[in-house]
C-alpha cells in the first residue's frame, strides 16, 4: 500500500510540478538537507550549522509509523543536496521514490552508521500478528527483522551525528573541517550524557522499569543492561492489550516494587494509567525523540535536551 501511495504521490509531483508549499524558500547560498524524523534534523542542524537548510519531512507531533509523504516532501527530497533516513520497515517508501525520482544528492541511512539488534519481543509483551520476535533460534530462510531506533542510545546518536559530519564535508570540502568540528562537539556532549545514563543505571534498583507501551528502546535498554518490560513491542501498531497484558504488567510493578509505570510521547498512556492505579504506582513519560510536538521544536528542542530531561525525571522517579 505504501509503495502504491508513494508513486501515486510521485505521479502527482511529475504532473503539477509546483513548489513545496509551506516550506522556507531554498537559498541557493547553503546545503540543502532533508531528513525523514527528528533525531536526523537535529544530528543534521548540528553539524551543519548556518551553512545547511534542514527540513524535516514529518511533521511535529505526528506519529512516524503513520507517515505518508506528500508531493512536496518529494518534491524537497528530490532536490537536496543532502537526504537522511532511517532505512527501517517505517520508511520503506524511501527506496521507491528514490528510484523514481532523478535524485542527484546523497542519502544517508541512520541504520548503516550503527551494529543493528533484531526486534524483540519480550516476556509479557502481545505482540502483532507476524511480529513474534521472542528469544529462539532462527530456520534457514527466516526473515529476521533488524529493529530500527537505533538513535535511542546515545552512543549510537554520536555516531550517527560524525557520520553526518563527514558526509557534509564530503559534499562541501572547502568547509569540511568544520563540519567534522561541529558534529564532534555535538557527539563530545552526547557521550557525556551516555556517561551520565551509565553512572545513574550503575545504581542498585536503577535497572529495572516497566512501559505501560510501546517500547521503542531496544537500543537504550541494551547499552545500560537494563531489564525492561512492556505492553507492546517498539514496532506494535495495538492500542488495546489482553487482559493477560494488564495482569503481567501489574504483578511486575508490584514483585519488583517499582514506583513509576513509564509511558513515551504522543501516548494516550491509558495503559500505563491502568496499571498505575491498580499498583499505586505513579505514571511518567520518557521521550523516545522519534518525533517532538510543534511547541517543543519552536522552543529549540533538541535530541541533547530531551534526552536531559530523561535523565532528570528517572532520578526524580528512580531514586
Amino acid at each position: 500500500m505504501r509503495r502504491i501511495i508513494a508513486l501515486a504521490l510521485l505521479c502527482a509531483v511529475l504532473l503539477t510540478g509546483c513548489a513545496p508549499a509551506g516550506r522556507e524558500a531554498a537559498d541557493p547560498e547553503k546545503l540543502q538537507i532533508v531528513a525523514t524524523i527528528f533525531p536526523a534534523y537535529d544530528f543534521a542542524r548540528a553539524a551543519a550549522g548556518d551553512r545547511a537548510q534542514v527540513t524535516m519531512l514529518l511533521p511535529p507531533g505526528v506519529e512516524s509509523h503513520s507517515y505518508e509523504p506528500t508531493p512536496a516532501d518529494i518534491l524537497a527530497v528530490r532536490d537536496c543536496d543532502l537526504f537522511i533516513y532511517l532505512g527501517g520497515e517505517s520508511d520503506h517508501w524511501v527506496e521507491t521514490i528514490l528510484g523514481s525520482i532523478d535524485f542527484r544528492g546523497r542519502a544517508l541511512r541512520m541504520v548503516d552508521c550503527v551494529e543493528l539488534l533484531e526486534e524483540e519481543t519480550r516476556e509479557g509483551m502481545q505482540a502483532s500478528p507476524g511480529h513474534d520476535h521472542e528469544d529462539h533460534g532462527h530456520g534457514p530462510g527466516e526473515v529476521v527483522e533488524m529493529d530500527e531506533h537505533v538513535w535511542t542510545a546515545p552512543r549510537n546518536a554520536a555516531a550517527v551525528t560524525r557520520a553526518v559530519g563527514e558526509t557534509l564535508a564530503a559534499l562541501d570540502g572547502d568547509h569540511g573541517e568544520e563540519y567534522r568540528g561541529s558534529a564532534e562537539s555535538y557527539a563530545a556532549k552526547i557521550e557525556e550524557l551516555d556517561r551520565a545514563f551509565s553512572a545513574f543505571f550503575a545504581e542498585p534498583g536503577h535497572r529495572t522499569m516497566v512501559f505501560g507501551d510501546r517500547f521503542p528502546l531496544r537500543y537504550f535498554a541494551e547499552a545500560y543492561d537494563l531489564d525492561y518490560y512492556a505492553a507492546f513491542p517498539g514496532c506494535g501498531a495495538q492500542t488495546e492489550p489482553s487482559a493477560a497484558t494488564i495482569a503481567f504488567l501489574t504483578e511486575k510493578v508490584e514483585a519488583e516494587d517499582l514506583g513509576t509505570v513509564w509511558y513515551i510521547e504522543f501516548s494516550n498512556h491509558l495503559v500505563a494509567d491502568s496499571v498505575a492505579e491498580a499498583t499505586g504506582a505513579g505514571t511518567a513519560q520518557f521521550h523516545t525523540c522519534h518525533n517532538v510536538a510543534g511547541a517543543d521544536l519552536e522552543a529549540g528542542a533538541t535530541y541533547l535536551s530531551l534526552m536531559e530531561g530523561n535523565l532528570e525525571i528517572l532520578r526524580e522517579r528512580m531514586e
